[in-house]
């Protein structure tokens, strides 16, 4: 019921700071399975995607103050995904990858989105990694493999001096947590969208794997801010 009644608020027009503690709150509960069987509806999913900014297609990330609410409603999501199948298999039903994908290309050469870009790629891993069709869908109509690969070059900053070589600055500082965090979150849904790719058979797609190995192999002599960051990068 406390659940429910959360998103009963989350569905009106409330103050920012109200939306937050409410999502705060949901995101506390939702790690408990039993709590999110009543409450992982169609109609539920669709008020934390409209918090999320998920319904969106063309209005840009503009409203900085909306950027809390944002990321709280991403992790939510995150939870509730990863906790129940209801949730997964309402996400395909939803376009909830579309989406996703849709606010990661929103988020580029934009300032002081690096939470959003980081759950953003949280919950594509975990789509990719719980539900074999979304999977199927990022690689085959999403363009997930260049979506992702794209989020992997910003959040490693790669500069290119050939088409497929990156250029190698040894004195460059290390990446930021935010950075390291994001470039992780993208490096594991890469894996799972990449997955069963052992054929290659287009020339587009003979470019993308040569573009995304020179930026694997950059990630390789990049180094985190921690030393424990560095070998979980790696």
């Amino acid at each position: 019921k406390l659940c429910e009644g959360i998103l009963n608020i989350l569905e009106k027009d409330t103050k920012t700071s109200c939306q937050v503690a409410c999502l705060e709150t949901l995101r506390i509960l939702s790690r408990d399975k039993k709590v999110l069987v009543p409450v992982t509806t169609k109609r539920n999913m669709q008020i934390l995607m409209r918090l999320a900014k998920l319904d969106t297609v063309e209005d840009p990330l503009e409203r900085v103050s909306e950027f809390p609410v944002i990321v709280e409603a991403l992790k939510c999501l995150c939870n509730i995904i990863f906790n129940s199948s209801v949730a997964q298999k309402l996400s395909l039903e939803l376009n909830l990858a579309a989406m996703l994908c849709n606010l990661l290309q929103k988020c580029k050469d934009q300032q002081l989105v690096g939470d959003i870009k980081c759950f953003d790629l949280r919950l594509l891993f975990l789509l990719s990694l719980l539900h074999t069709d979304i999977r199927s869908q990022l690689r085959q109509e999403l363009q997930g493999v260049q979506v992702l690969t794209q989020a992997l070059e910003s959040s490693l900053s790669v500069r290119w001096t050939e088409e497929y070589k990156a250029a190698e600055d040894r004195d460059r500082p290390p990446l930021s947590l935010q950075e390291t965090d994001c470039a992780i979150e993208a490096l594991k849904a890469l894996f799972n969208v990449t997955l069963d790719s052992w054929n290659v058979h287009s020339k587009n797609e003979s470019h993308q794997f040569r573009y995304m190995a020179a930026i694997l192999r950059h990630c390789l002599l990049t180094k985190g801010p921690t030393e424990d960051k560095t070998e979980e990068l790696h």
